[in-house]
């Protein structure tokens, strides 16, 4: 995805080492997110990552916490039997990722001159969080045969750290923290930051606990041979206002009945593979978490532990992802962004007028400007991302509604790729950073180093990148359908003739026979940078490449070089700057790898789609909860080996998320056209791991349609199995 950062990097790109420019993406860590397993929660702009057994800090320097608007409001969380950590039966989320369960029992335990045997205690931990709270409650039973006396230890603390100084970023002050135990049942923690505004941590226990200081409440519970006793705590995230504690049970019921109710229309996916359906409902589970409901609508949330705000970027691609399977995210994605489009000029956030924000940070550093991401419009491919989205929502939905009433933001759009984004006016969108203390590269790829020659010396900007023409050319054709629909003829033959001679002028420029590829990017003097990268893929997803070369360019992302048998590498493994633990350097990406095989399928290369796909897809088979995560090193596949994981990627990534969604849609040649009232299916092929798919639900305007679809060897039928409305199902040979 995108990821903020650590530190700020040396800019090297215009040979200015004095400068400091940020990295999105790279983190400073001496932790590795994938050494034990962790869990999540979030509901809105809260969210909790624990350890297995619930707990929160037991090791220290991790991304652990309960976090609310970028800052972090509990760093230390345990659960004590005795004074001694229980033992872990289990820990699972629940299947609708509303809450976590955790099993545990008793150590060995002296109590006095007696013992307490392991095994003999129950202890079961159910948390969740709703409206910026975090619920607790912890079930105590007896299978000793005789009655105890225990005492239970919760042990808190809150730090008050903005998410980017838990990531690595260090800051010289910090504001006022008290504490403030108030008996007998609550206890607080204070930070008055430096940004004015005053926040707080508050606990609640219930019932009120034998004693109670301000980082420690005791229990003292008597309980019989198959007798069951219940505690609850809360976690209050305040800022300024107080929050609304409910009840357990209540808040419990509301959080489920929520989720049920965001996901009632969406369509379904059952298939002949249990582990892929394991897969989608993961996928399906992560996608509905990380969506965060606005007045504006749905809004996926990049990701946990470090991006649970709106990207554009990010959120863009993910509604494409989703588009054919819950189109109202598409819809929420475009009108947020719409809203938080740029109006005028601000160097500090890159902002001009027309563009679309790349994110939006809520904390402590960035209501400073410590961190340049308050509201920050860095990014060089929102923007045509944004306009391609609205035509694909359009065709997808006819929801002529929506759009005409961000038209005016689709023309503000349009007006800052051809004046602010083609800087110079060679008809190419670049990129290259205002301030000191942005994002050094401003595509999806934006570590420092991400952007190189073949010689590995990086690039000066400004810097016109592969996948951005292409964005630009199929945005262009994209809003051109749509002004044919408003009646703006004049409009749509501009846009169409603009988007022409685009391919035209980026055959020219970026194709480079020598290496069977597209340049990666052009540097601020015109030059190619002539390596083998996964973006080129992107220009096969718009269409801007040429059929000829698109089949060259396929090859070269199939190759061994390239292709890992997990995925499509960033960089080839040929490639100067190619490390497959880096960041954008010999990795893979999920996202990156749905929209190859999307512009793979486009070009007619479905078997290779498919080999994408099933790659991605093994490697989720191999993952703890059947998750893709927001990345993995680029390693070779090796037999009875899963992939190497990255250490710091995140775990739930909405893009990776919803990358299967993608894939499965890419092979079947799933088409909806509104405009058309149908259906199609177009030379679908079915991977190896598939023998059957299933589609319920799926809408297309005010009617509805199961499908079920059968692979006979290379061929595959499609046969309906209920439909409601007048629609019509196709299956293109």
């Amino acid at each position: 995805m995108t990821e903020a950062t650590g530190e700020p990097k040396p800019n090297t790109t215009d040979g200015d080492a004095d400068v400091n420019l940020w990295s999105e993406y790279e983190i400073e860590t001496d932790t590795s997110l994938v050494d034990r397993p962790l869990r999540t929660l979030k509901h809105g702009d809260a969210f909790a990552v624990l350890d297995s057994f619930g707990d929160i800090g037991t090791v220290q320097n991790t991304p652990e916490g309960l976090f609310y608007r970028d800052i972090r409001y509990l760093s230390h969380y345990e659960l004590r039997i005795e004074g001694k950590r229980p033992l872990l039966l289990s820990s699972a989320m629940h299947e609708d990722k509303a809450a976590l369960s955790v099993d545990l029992t008793n150590p060995d335990v002296p109590l006095g001159l007696e013992r307490l045997p392991r095994d003999s205690i129950f202890l079961g931990r159910t948390k969740f969080i709703w409206k910026a709270v975090c619920y607790e409650r912890i079930v105590i039973k007896n299978y000793d045969r005789i009655r105890r006396r225990l005492r239970l230890d919760v042990l808190f603390s809150a730090d008050f750290r903005d998410l980017f100084e838990v990531r690595g970023t260090r800051r010289p002050r910090h504001g006022r923290q008290t504490a403030h135990p108030h008996r007998p049942n609550r206890s607080e923690f204070h930070y008055k930051g430096l940004d004015g505004i005053e926040r707080r941590t508050v606990l609640h226990f219930s019932p009120p606990p034998t004693r109670l200081d301000s980082h420690r409440a005791t229990f003292e519970v008597v309980i019989g041979p198959g007798e069951q006793a219940s505690l609850f705590v809360s976690v209050c995230c305040e800022e300024g206002k107080a929050s609304g504690l409910g009840d357990f049970f209540l808040a419990y019921r509301d959080t489920r009945r929520a989720r049920r109710a965001s996901t009632a229309d969406i369509a379904t996916v059952e298939t002949s593979n249990g582990l892929f359906d394991e897969v989608m409902c993961r996928a399906t589970s992560d996608v509905y978490t990380l969506i965060t409901r606005t007045d504006l609508g749905p809004y996926p949330y990049a990701g946990i532990p470090w991006f649970n705000t709106v990207f554009g970027r990010d959120g863009i691609i993910t509604a494409m992802f989703m588009l054919w399977f819950d189109p109202t995210v598409a819809r929420g994605v475009l009108r947020t962004l719409a809203a938080t489009q740029a109006t005028e000029f601000d160097p500090k956030s890159e902002a001009q007028p027309g563009k679309i924000l790349h994110e939006r940070r809520l904390g402590e550093m960035a209501n400073l400007g410590e961190v340049p991401f308050r509201r920050y419009y860095g990014t060089v491919d929102a923007t045509p991302l944004f306009l391609l989205l609205a035509g694909m929502y359009l065709d997808r939905t006819g929801d002529i509604d929506t759009i005409s009433t961000i038209w005016p933001n689709i023309e503000a759009a349009l007006s800052w790729i051809d004046v602010h984004g083609d800087r110079d006016g060679d008809g190419f969108v670049e990129y290259f950073c205002e301030t000191g203390s942005g994002l050094a590269n401003q595509g999806w790829k934006d570590s420092y180093d991400s952007i190189f020659h073949a010689d590995g010396t990086l690039a000066a900007g400004p810097i016109a990148l592969c996948e951005v023409q292409g964005y630009v050319y199929a945005a262009k054709r994209s809003i051109a359908s749509v002004a044919a629909r408003l009646g703006l003829r004049e409009v749509a033959s501009k846009l169409a003739q603009e988007a022409g001679t685009l391919r035209d002028r980026f055959e020219r420029a970026f194709w480079c026979s020598d290496i069977g590829t597209y340049a990666i990017a052009l540097d601020g003097a015109k030059r190619p940078c002539r390596v083998r990268s996964s973006n080129a893929g992107h220009a096969l997803f718009t269409g801007i490449a040429d059929p000829q070369r698109a089949r060259r360019t396929a090859n070269t992302l199939m190759s061994r070089e390239s292709f890992s048998g997990w995925g499509i590498r960033t960089i080839a493994q040929s490639e100067p700057r190619y490390n497959p633990m880096s960041y954008h350097n010999g990795s893979v990406w999920p996202h990156d790898n749905a929209i190859i095989a999307n512009g793979l399928a486009r070009y007619g290369f479905k078997v290779e789609a498919a080999r994408v796909f099933e790659g991605l897809i093994d490697a989720a088979t191999h993952q703890e909860s059947r998750r893709l995560p927001e990345l993995f090193c680029g390693f070779m596949r090796w037999p009875h080996r899963g992939p190497t994981a990255y250490p710091v990627a995140c775990s739930p990534q909405a893009w990776a998320a919803a990358a299967p969604f993608s894939l499965l849609a890419a092979c079947l040649g799933l088409e909806l056209a509104y405009d058309r009232n149908q259906i199609r299916f177009r030379e679908p092929l079915m991977p190896g791991f598939l023998s059957e798919v299933v589609i319920r639900n799926l809408r297309l305007g005010a009617s509805r349609t199961d499908v079920r679809l059968h692979r006979y060897g290379q061929d595959v039928s499609a046969n309906v199995l209920s439909r409601e409305g007048s629609l019509k199902v196709a299956l293109l040979k």
